[in-house]
């Protein structure tokens, strides 16, 4: 079931991104990096990722905007969106939700927590 579910992991801290990408690599997954929500747009029409984690506190474009963008998209607005963000407060997961975003994890995450949400929306992304 893992075998080739892409994954792009949206983040402006290359340390963030890395851990991400070997813990989603050592499950199996495919994975593709963008360090902001410019670079991820681009990424996420050439490689058309079937879930999409990204960091909500980022330059240029942030993560809710991100969120936002690719759900605005009819191609990719059943793409599930996770976020990712280091603050847990209500108002940032209700800012989260109506952005779009289908679930928030918090940093520091855990390898399970990844590989977890990527079962949970994997099988809904599917056209």
């Amino acid at each position: 079931m893992t075998a080739g579910i892409k994954v792009l992991v949206i983040d402006d801290s290359n340390t963030i991104r890395r851990s991400a990408e070997a813990f989603l690599r050592q499950a199996g997954f495919n994975v593709v990096l963008a360090e902001d929500g410019f670079d991820a747009l681009s990424k996420i029409s050439d490689h058309h990722p079937e879930v999409i984690f990204v960091d909500i506190m980022m330059p240029r474009l942030d993560g809710y905007q991100t969120c936002a963008l690719i759900k605005q998209n009819p191609t990719f607005k059943t793409t599930p969106v996770i976020m990712l963000s280091s603050k847990d407060g209500i108002f940032d997961r209700a800012r989260g939700k109506l952005a779009g975003s289908d679930q928030y994890l918090t940093k520091p995450f855990t390898k399970e927590a990844l590989v977890e949400a990527v079962h949970r929306h994997a099988s809904r992304a599917a056209p």
